[in-house]
């Protein structure tokens, strides 16, 4: 794998990670439950830190890192979707929209698992990729709680 092939890998993952991050903002600002909302800010956080790391690893391999969300790109659409359904929703809704850009992400981090990277590179997305593991988890058994 060529270096320009690293960066737009690390590139597309940003916009990934960006996009989960607005996602997970705008599922906090629709829910109703205060601990939702505390678990979804928190989400969003960890993915502002894994842009973070993705950014320096561009930078570190000599490219311009991303520095906004996907335009035009699926996962963008999916949370333009997320904003706009979610007026007036339950919180069961809220999260089936955030499990909905969680499967994006997990998508995501499994085609770049699948390319020749650099090892340091590798184990930077592989433990990302456990978060966003983590991510979809409890979101999904969050939707499962709500839906009774």
């Amino acid at each position: 794998m060529n270096n320009d092939d690293i960066i737009s890998t690390l590139n597309d993952l940003i916009e990934t990670s960006k996009d989960g991050e607005d996602g997970f903002r705008s599922c906090a600002d629709h829910a109703t439950d205060p601990s939702l909302k505390t678990f979804f800010a928190n989400r969003a956080q960890s993915c502002a830190a894994a842009v973070l790391e993705l950014q320096q690893a561009v930078r570190n391999h000599g490219g311009n890192p991303e520095t906004s969300s996907g335009l035009g790109g699926a996962i963008h659409r999916r949370w333009l979707d997320v904003k706009s359904m979610l007026t007036g929703k339950d919180d069961k809704a809220v999260l089936q929209e955030c499990e909905r850009g969680e499967d994006y992400a997990k998508s995501s981090y499994q085609a770049a698992l699948k390319k020749d990277l650099p090892a340091e590179i590798r184990s930077m997305i592989e433990k990302q990729y456990q978060g966003v593991l983590k991510n979809h988890d409890q979101v999904k058994s969050l939707r499962d709680q709500y839906g009774g």
